[in-house]
């Protein structure tokens, strides 16, 4: 896996679980009888808006460098953060059951990071590769 592909990965986890967490807190301290198109002019959740646009923005771009079957497992790690983050600073009750699941998604995506890469990476260096593993069949 390339450097560039390894920052771009991290930089999706961060802003998904950075993003998540201002939205949640924006949410949470909008007022009570606040709809939620209301409650999104509350500036923690517009700062949770832009970071989960950045993520949107940074994940695609991870997605032309990098395999889906690579992306979405490791990606998958910002739930166990998302979690955490809930716990300590916005005083979630996070069950034994929520940490089982956060804590096997987690052991999942370094499952998939383990594998050799290929598929989109290797065609785009050898287009003929599909076409000649087809003919091999």
């Amino acid at each position: 896996m390339k450097a560039r592909a390894l920052w771009h990965t991290a930089g999706v986890i961060v802003l998904n679980a950075a993003g998540n967490f201002a939205l949640s807190m924006g949410m949470k301290r909008a007022a009570a009888g606040a709809g939620p198109v209301l409650a999104l002019l509350e500036p923690a959740a517009i700062a949770g808006i832009i970071l989960l646009i950045a993520w949107m923005l940074l994940r695609l771009r991870l997605l032309q460098i990098a395999d889906l079957s690579f992306v979405l497992p490791i990606t998958a790690v910002g739930y166990i953060l998302n979690a955490a983050m809930g716990a300590a600073f916005l005083g979630e009750h996070v069950s034994l059951t929520r940490w089982a699941g956060a804590v096997l998604i987690t052991g999942g995506a370094a499952l998939t990071s383990l594998t050799p890469e290929g598929g989109a990476e290797m065609q785009r260096q050898d287009p003929e590769a599909g076409r000649r593993k087809g003919e091999a069949a």
